[in-house]
């Protein structure tokens, strides 16, 4: 099996089960915004530097996955143009705002990346933090970035599955038991199958334990995210209150030049 063939294979075992997503009320796929949106007060990271490293002055950044622009809006400067490609509109209106508001230059593109990519400007760096989990062909889309860069591709993700944090809930409120892969290690054998001279640094992301959700909040979606209905959502708010404190995410910087 391809490395490739293993990380989709691995992917796919993440699906709900069709006979707990039918109970569903709605769609437990769900990206709050707010969640994804700049505050200003982001920690540096070892993806910035990778980015600032390859980023020359009054260079250009391209964000795939853009969110609010977590990613590349701590790139401005020296960065002076910006190029945010996401699926959501919402994301992409947060973005061009704070943009604006911060003075930099920029321009949106609303898709899906490899899809959008024809329309798509190539940048000095490209940046993509907290995507590749949903990407199943991830040599395609790994080999389109690639040539949107002049300089460097900077990836960010967890170790572990995004979603690996709710496996206890799902056991507790489903009895289903969650997989383990894929991994950043997986992630960079895909690459390296493609000819990708990728290179990782491992680090523990002080930003992740933090939230910007309210207790509330975070049971609603928590709620949602695992396919109950509303009036199981003070259950929900008791399991994540009686919860370990999260730490810090073991996350992966994955980068290579172009």
């Amino acid at each position: 099996m391809t490395a490739q063939d293993r990380w989709a294979e691995q992917l796919a075992a993440w699906a709900i089960p069709d006979e707990i997503l039918a109970q569903a009320p709605e769609s437990p796929w769900i990206h709050p915004v707010r969640m994804f949106t700049v505050t200003g007060d982001e920690p540096d990271s070892p993806s910035r530097r990778r980015a600032l490293d390859a980023l020359p002055e009054r260079g250009s950044v391209l964000d795939v996955g853009s969110g609010g622009g977590r990613a590349s809006l701590a790139l401005a400067p020296p960065a002076a143009h910006l190029v945010a490609v996401d699926r959501s509109m919402e994301m992409l209106a947060a973005y061009a705002e704070v943009a604006e508001a911060r003075g930099v230059e920029h321009e949106e593109h609303a898709g899906r990346w490899p899809d959008v990519e024809a329309d798509v400007p190539v940048a000095d760096v490209v940046v993509c933090h907290h995507v590749v989990y949903d990407v199943a062909a991830l040599t395609d889309f790994a080999v389109a970035l690639d040539r949107h860069a002049a300089r460097r591709v900077v990836l960010e993700l967890p170790s572990q599955h995004p979603l690996a944090g709710l496996a206890p809930f799902w056991k507790r409120f489903w009895d289903l038991d969650r997989p383990e892969g894929p991994t950043s290690d997986d992630c960079v054998d895909v690459l390296r199958e493609a000819g990708i001279d990728a290179h990782v640094d491992v680090w523990d992301d002080p930003w992740s334990a933090r939230s910007t959700l309210t207790p509330e909040e975070h049971a609603r979606f928590t709620r949602i995210r695992l396919c109950l209905p509303e009036d199981r959502e003070p259950d929900v708010a008791a399991a994540l209150a009686s919860a370990p404190p999260p730490g810090p995410r073991r996350t992966a910087t994955v980068w290579w030049d172009a």
